[in-house]
């Protein structure tokens, strides 16, 4: 009598786990089904700085957007807040950069849209000092509140 062969079965006679990774066009062995809150903040900021950089690329030229988990702040601090972003402006090594701070932005915000309705306040107004132009000038939807 031929032998059955338990190949699709572990040794407990339970079925074969599903997928671990989802397959993608980018990740040959797949992506994970969750993304970690850092790869969601980078995907919202890249979201946003594709809509910016779609309407005034000519403007903006070669700044930098940039995420850093936390803000460096100087011992002497006398402000009673933490900086959401910061712009270096250029000099002769480096192009202007904007850097947004991760952790600050996440922790005033309770949901996904809160994040996504910070980060785009936050971006807009600093790309609107960049330029020297209005918030609303550079973002339609932007609203202060």
């Amino acid at each position: 009598m031929p032998r059955r062969t338990l190949a699709a079965r572990d040794r407990r006679g339970h079925g074969p786990r599903g997928q671990a990774v989802l397959p993608g066009p980018l990740t040959p062995g797949g992506v994970p089904l969750a993304l970690s809150r850092r790869e969601r903040f980078d995907a919202t900021v890249a979201g946003v700085v594709a809509a910016l950089e779609e309407r005034w690329a000519d403007e903006l030229g070669a700044v930098e957007f940039v995420v850093e988990e936390v803000p460096v702040l100087p011992d002497d601090w006398a402000a009673t807040t933490v900086p959401l972003a910061s712009v270096m402006r250029s000099d002769s090594v480096r192009p202007t950069r904007l850097v947004l701070f991760r952790r600050p932005i996440e922790l005033r915000c309770e949901t996904s849209d809160d994040l996504g309705a910070l980060v785009l306040t936050v971006l807009v107004e600093q790309v609107s000092e960049l330029l020297g132009r209005p918030p609303e000038e550079i973002h339609p939807g932007y609203d202060p509140g």
